[in-house]
């Protein structure tokens, strides 16, 4: 699949999920989109003492939440919705881990040797150059340029209302890009209900009308067998029967 029509599957999905949120479509626009947070594991490891597969892992988790807010609507395109995510999850990571990021010196004195050259190419070009040209002065690669910036400016402090992302009628702060407790156990819990849900869909018919008496209206068990139309006995033997299935159908975390 071309990078163009994978873009286009990706979107189609973010429209799906943005109408009717599931598991299965999350996890399909997950791994379409996995290339988003290895880039930026990537730049990041070079950057801090951590690992890159660590990095990585996290990452995951700002991906999940910019696919959980995105909205296809807006205009604006999902890897520049996402990326802030991502390394916002990070980053915050990092803060807890409490890593120091290690800056090359050369990349200290180039960077304070760009600032300069900032204002000499302003006076002389009439206009504050872009990233390409002062990479070019400095006689270094674009990206090594982009990358000496970010490192730098990480060690700086940012405000929460900063914006880092631009959309057609509003913005995304840095502040909104922060993990939230409730929303990661509010998360948490509607994944738990979607599992339970896709394993409670596969038992058979009397087994789940069991457990759903039982558990989820709280019947007594004489009351459950009355509704269903069999013995108490027979409820017993497939709320026992139920539960070792859904410890088996869900995943032992879930379980």
């Amino acid at each position: 699949m071309t990078t163009q029509a994978l873009g286009l599957h990706s979107m189609e999905l973010l429209i799906n999920y943005a109408r009717n949120p599931s598991l299965e479509l999350r996890n399909k626009l997950v791994e379409i989109n996995s290339g988003l947070v290895r880039q930026v594991a990537h730049r990041i490891s070079r950057q801090c003492a951590e690992p890159y597969e660590d990095l990585e892992q996290i990452g995951y988790l700002g991906l999940i939440r910019a696919i959980e807010r995105f909205n296809p609507h807006q205009g604006c395109a999902f890897s520049s919705f996402a990326i802030p995510y991502i390394r916002g999850e990070m980053l915050h990571y990092l803060r807890d881990r409490g890593s120091i990021m290690r800056i090359p010196r050369r990349w200290q004195e180039l960077y304070a040797k760009g600032k300069k050259l900032k204002k000499q190419l302003a006076l002389s070009l009439g206009y504050p150059p872009r990233d390409k040209e002062v990479a070019k002065a400095l006689g270094v690669p674009l990206q090594e340029w982009n990358e000496c910036q970010l490192a730098l400016q990480n060690r700086l402090l940012v405000s929460l209302d900063a914006t880092v992302v631009q959309v057609n009628d509003g913005c995304l702060t840095f502040g909104e890009t922060l993990p939230d407790p409730r929303c990661q156990t509010q998360r948490y819990w509607e994944e738990e209900r979607m599992q339970l849900q896709k394993a409670m869909s596969q038992l058979e018919d009397k087994t789940k009308a069991a457990i759903e008496c039982v558990f989820l209206k709280d019947l007594p068990r004489k009351e459950a067998a009355i509704e269903i139309g069999i013995s108490p006995m027979t409820v017993t033997r497939h709320l026992q029967k139920g539960i070792e299935q859904l410890g088996t159908l869900m995943n032992p975390q879930a379980a």
